[in-house]
């Protein structure tokens, strides 16, 4: 094994991945697999799991077992039923990533406080819900990384995502607050801070040109990000290559949270 490998050694590990169908989470889960880790997908969405393992075992990168299921991540009795499998299974979680959310370009007064709440929970709630039970399991067995998500949003807030901004700017202090109580324990929590990784939605209901230039304008590298440029921070995070770093946001936004005039 050279030097990097060692240092950023994977082999083995288990990763469980919330919000694995996603555009960002599918990525990350291919990167993890790339790196030798087995996996836990869990979305509401199983469809997208199935399709997402079928194409990273056709990748054909390593032969590391790779699990799905349908979970619901607001709901707590969805987190005991996982528990109950891996303790039946007698998996450990080396690595959490916390990535289930949705978002809504509604402005404020648009809003009502039912969808308000969706928004926020989605984040917040599911980061809570997720370290409150899983991170239980890593405390017990005195080791694991959890990688939440931040956002460029969480400060200062973005225009048309409010709840959005809202949530995220709670998710990294929860992260803080969560490196600091469980440090004793040998568990690591830190959050990745996105800029702008478009999907398909978001151009068509969150960036029209006009906003895109000023994204871009914003953006001292001036363009959007590519999602395999978070592959490498997650790993830096998930590794033991950063057993002193907890309770720090990890920025990956091009400089857009740098620039000002």
């Amino acid at each position: 094994m050279n030097y990097l490998d060692k240092l950023f050694n994977l082999e083995d590990k288990f990763a469980v991945i919330i919000g694995s169908g996603g555009h960002i989470c599918s990525e990350i889960s291919k990167g993890l697999n790339m790196a030798g880790c087995n996996l836990l997908l869990l979305d509401i969405r199983n469809n997208k799991n199935i399709v997402l393992k079928k194409y990273i075992t056709k990748l054909g990168f390593n032969n590391k077992e790779i699990l799905n299921f349908k979970f619901d991540a607001n709901k707590k009795n969805d987190y005991l039923k996982i528990l109950n499998f891996l303790k039946k299974k007698k998996k450990k979680i080396d690595i959490l990533i916390n990535g289930a959310g949705i978002n809504s370009p509604k402005n404020v007064l648009d809003f009502e406080i039912e969808e308000w709440n969706n928004v926020v929970q989605s984040h917040i709630n599911t980061t809570f819900l997720s370290c409150k039970y899983f991170g239980k399991l890593m405390i017990s067995n005195g080791s694991g990384s959890i990688i939440n998500f931040s956002s460029a949003s969480a400060g200062p807030p973005l225009s048309r995502a409010f709840p959005y901004s809202i949530a995220k700017a709670g998710v990294k202090n929860f992260t803080q607050n969560l490196a600091r109580e469980w440090a004793q324990y040998g568990v690591r929590v830190n959050c990745i801070r996105p800029g702008f990784f478009p999907t398909k939605w978001n151009l068509k209901n969150f960036i029209d040109n006009k906003r895109k230039k000023a994204i871009l304008n914003h953006t001292p590298l001036g363009r959007f990000g590519k999602v395999d440029e978070l592959i490498a921070p997650i790993l830096l995070l998930a590794s033991d290559s950063s057993s002193f770093i907890t309770g720090s946001e990890l920025t990956v936004d091009g400089g857009f949270s740098s620039m000002t005039i």
